[in-house]
């Protein structure tokens, strides 16, 4: 069956008539790039811990990076770092982060997760222009009525919102997909008094892990298809990076440890699995998504993590004997990274509680039920409701408080985010959600011939928000929506 075959005929239809959305989905959405310089050793660099941010300022600058051995990455940073330097906040105390872009191209800065005004969620039309050129630098963008600032902005963040996994990235207009691949993103973690209660691992026990995957050119440099349109699906590279080391390696206790992951790869989907799994199962026990912790724990044996998810997990490497080597693996054994679990280390005082928050309650009922289809044009651009992106042309006007029941359906598989709230997964396919749904979400993983339904209500902020797929090249060929939030 074509892709929009599938779409005619519709999610539900194809259930009904005993055919599930995996024997139709694409293993991976996208194209693999070859690395043209030598792939390095595995399990060879030492995992590092992205620096906390010190003080409100970030500088966007290249740097030269040690990522392969032998040779240098010439990469976009925030400070000078890939990932950037991880900012801390605590749930109800306002901050304000300031970007001064020095780099060659104009950014936007997006907080992914974030409760934010309007004004600083980093709308994709809303520049930085690098230090010392006009507001109306590159002529491409110069048409553009975007809120445009010279060299520096400041992002105001009222931190009204429970404690998460969030991260931020660039989110300029057409150039997503290259500018978070050059390095620009990284980890931003808000905490609360709720959580801070909780016996859960902390210090050298909690581990935010970004995972990316790249390609390289012979010098070193990243390789990224710019241009090309057989990439138009997404760019897979063969070189997965863990904060920003390939295959890297981290000597664990046998203790309870809280990972805190990231898929921040433009377009590639994990399937991850520990191995050798612990005797009993139950490897991964999530504690968390995408917008804080769940009610409840959840025990699963693999996750399965779109572009843009995070998941808190806690891993128990006391479960392990001391001296083996867990491998963390990607769907039939590719590898992303290893734990060595050692002998030593201090005791383990952490627990998972059975209750963890009251702050993932459902919603009440929507009042009305608004739907996104989002498919491949005949053009080669990505769509949602058969309408390529233009900047201030709103597919929906919400009003704030209000619950409503958005349904997402789609021909192939995209990974949906929605800006300004998180959002309760409804349904799939008119049954019930999915094993990685739980919680509140801001990425839902569409797949192929799916029909998803989620909850969601937008509060606080008035203005125009967005809608769009987290492949950064779906991203960037047209596949984002506005959305206009009304009081």
């Amino acid at each position: 069956m074509k892709r929009r075959a599938v779409l005619g005929v519709g999610a539900a239809g194809l259930v009904a008539a005993g055919l599930g959305w995996s024997i139709l989905e694409p293993e991976r959405t996208g194209r693999l790039l070859h690395s043209r310089a030598p792939l390095p050793p595995k399990f060879q660099a030492r995992l590092t811990i992205p620096p906390v941010l010190s003080g409100d300022e970030i500088v966007q600058r290249e740097a030269d990076l040690s990522i392969l051995p032998g040779l240098t990455t010439r990469a976009w940073t925030y400070n000078g770092s890939f990932p950037g330097p991880t900012v801390v906040t605590r749930s109800g105390r306002p901050a304000a982060v300031t970007h001064r872009n020095r780099l060659p191209e104009p950014v936007v800065v997006h907080l992914h997760g974030g409760h934010t005004p309007a004004a600083s969620d980093g709308y994709p039309i809303d520049l930085i222009t690098p230090e010392g050129a006009p507001a109306a630098h590159h002529h491409d963008m110069a048409s553009m009525t975007g809120d445009v600032s010279a060299g520096s902005r400041t992002y105001t963040y009222p931190m009204q919102q429970r404690a998460a996994t969030l991260w931020y990235h660039d989110h300029r207009m057409g150039f997503t997909g290259p500018s978070v691949y050059r390095g620009l993103a990284g980890f931003h973690l808000v905490r609360d008094d709720e959580e801070d209660a909780l016996p859960l691992p902390r210090g050298e026990r909690e581990l935010p892990l970004m995972i990316t995957d790249r390609a390289f050119e012979a010098d070193g440099s990243f390789r990224y298809p710019a241009g090309d349109k057989a990439y138009m699906s997404g760019v897979l590279g063969d070189v997965v990076l863990v904060n920003g080391l390939p295959w890297p390696v981290h000597e664990v206790d046998p203790a309870r440890y809280r990972l805190r992951v990231l898929n921040a790869s433009n377009a590639r989907r994990y399937r991850l699995r520990l191995d050798p799994q612990p005797a009993g199962g139950g490897a991964f026990v999530q504690i968390g998504s995408d917008g804080g912790l769940l009610d409840r724990p959840r025990r699963h044996d693999t996750l399965e993590i779109a572009p843009a998810e995070r998941f808190d997990v806690v891993v128990d490497f006391g479960r392990y004997r001391p001296g083996t080597r867990v491998r963390l693996v990607d769907r039939d054994g590719g590898d992303v990274m290893r734990f060595d679990v050692t002998g030593g280390g201090r005791g383990d005082d952490s627990a998972i509680p059975d209750r963890l928050s009251a702050g993932a309650a459902a919603l009440p009922a929507p009042v009305r039920t608004r739907t996104f289809k989002f498919t491949e044009a005949r053009d080669g651009t990505w769509r949602i409701n058969d309408l390529e992106y233009r900047p201030g042309r709103a597919l929906a006007r919400p009003r704030l408080g209000e619950v409503e029941r958005w349904r997402f359906v789609t021909d192939f598989h995209h990974p949906i985010h929605l800006h300004l709230n998180h959002l309760q997964v409804l349904s799939r396919n008119e049954q019930e959600p999915g094993p990685y749904d739980a919680g509140w979400k801001g990425t839902v993983d569409l797949r192929a011939a799916e029909a998803l339904e989620v909850a969601v209500r937008f509060t606080d902020y008035t203005g125009t928000f967005m809608l769009h797929c987290h492949n950064l090249e779906h991203e960037d060929m047209a596949m984002m929506g506005d959305f206009v939030t009304e009081g």
